[in-house]
């Protein structure tokens, strides 16, 4: 029989106070298990936030130390790393995006000084003299009138207003309209590299806007849709070119802007119009690079996968900012291979540290019939063109004169 301690005994004194540091070591690991909950929440909605909100300021990565007079023009030195030291032209916007250069081939490569030398082909605006940081782009161009082409500034009607496009009229094949969708960050600028092929195949060429890019009315939410909400905005250029006359549509897309293509190749009204997707660096399957993209920044997978969830369910609206969840499984199309019914061409770079190439690998296996993969290297996210001009517009080429020569069902 057990004895009876008295409330005042040493022994339930003693029982008391271990009692207390228990008591008190689980109420401080309740503590800090909880500040590490609530680190995760936070760091995961940080995570998903960033994924759908548009940089309100360019980020800067390049340091300008010199611009140096040459016989042909200027050279510029600027800060070598990974981008800045890749073969190709591009362009370098400086001093917040307020000016842009077109940058020729690297000349020069000091690995003890850590610089790279460029040839600057042309300012479009900007004084270049003055600026000390910037950053590198595949754009290039500035308009279509630095390739020669008469463009016309339209205006397309999308929710919220008016969304401006350039319209590049065609020549012999003035009737299939090539619509150019930039990628998330971009602008309508990123779709003028592939304007020299375009004119050469007589195609009509029109170069859009959409919501959130900075030219185009922003979404009520001013987040990105990550191509489940932009795909209205693409319809409605659509809409717009068939009022204008053409008979059928090839959809160029970059990066996101190939999961806005994918998306409008599934729900436009104007599906069998569509002849042909050509998609460059696209997003494919969003849970790959939303995971790809949380690796390469030290996230634990945990708030990844707490990012992730909060991007597709209601709970996680007041976090990420979202008028509505995301439906990320609408957005993979290595699972809806099958779903697929346009030939489309990719065009991906091995290297690509943005959008992994494989989701384009496996849609590519997946759907052999309708898809097929161009791989490049070398060539980084999106700029398969700047690092070979040739054989992107070779590739693509080829690939449009099989689709568009093709005998159509009731011809």
């Amino acid at each position: 029989m057990k004895q009876k301690l008295s409330p005042n005994s040493p022994r339930a004194r003693s029982a008391g106070k271990h009692l207390s540091w228990v008591l008190l070591g689980v109420g401080a690991g309740a503590a800090a298990g909880s500040v590490f909950a609530g680190s995760v929440s936070a760091l995961g909605a940080y995570f998903a936030r960033r994924v759908v909100t548009p940089d309100a300021v360019p980020h800067q990565d390049i340091e300008i130390l010199a611009l140096v007079p040459t016989e042909a023009g200027h050279d510029v030195i600027v800060s070598a790393d990974k981008e800045s030291s890749a073969p190709g032209r591009y362009s370098l916007l400086f001093s917040a995006d307020t000016g842009h250069a077109r940058l020729g081939e690297p000349k020069g490569y000091r690995p003890g000084d850590g610089t790279v030398t460029r040839s600057v082909e042309k300012v479009y605006f900007g004084d270049l003299s003055t600026a000390v940081r910037g950053r590198l782009s595949g754009i290039v161009y500035d308009s279509p009138a630095d390739l020669g082409a008469e463009y016309d500034e339209v205006n397309i009607p999308i929710l919220g207003g008016m969304a401006p496009a350039w319209f590049v009229p065609g020549e012999h094949n003035a009737d299939t309209w090539a619509i150019c969708v930039h990628g998330r960050g971009a602008n309508r600028k990123e779709g003028l590299r592939a304007l020299p092929l375009l004119r050469r195949l007589g195609l009509s060429a029109l170069l859009v806007s959409y919501r959130n890019d900075g030219v185009a009315p922003a979404a009520v939410d001013g987040r990105y849709g990550l191509g489940a909400t932009e795909w209205p905005d693409i319809e409605a250029a659509i809409d717009y070119a068939i009022n204008a006359g053409a008979k059928e549509i090839v959809l160029i897309g970059w990066s996101m802007g190939g999961a806005i293509a994918l998306q409008v190749a599934d729900k436009s009204t104007h599906a069998l119009k569509i002849g042909a997707l050509v998609l460059d660096g696209p997003v494919i399957n969003w849970i790959d690079v939303l995971s790809h993209q949380a690796k390469l920044n030290r996230i634990p997978e945990a708030v990844g996968r707490l990012g992730q969830w909060l991007l597709a369910h209601k709970a996680g609206r007041w976090m990420t900012g979202l008028a509505a969840p995301l439906d990320l499984k609408i957005l993979n199309w290595v699972e809806r291979h099958d779903q697929l019914r346009m030939p489309t061409l990719i065009l991906h770079s091995e290297d690509d540290d943005f959008v992994p190439i494989g989701p384009s690998e496996q849609l590519a296996e997946l759907n052999p019939q309708l898809v097929g993969l161009s791989r490049f290297t070398r060539a980084g996210h999106t700029r398969e063109w700047n690092v070979d001009p040739q054989r992107w517009e070779s590739e693509v080429e080829s690939f449009l004169h099989g689709v568009l020569n093709a005998p159509r069902p009731g011809d």
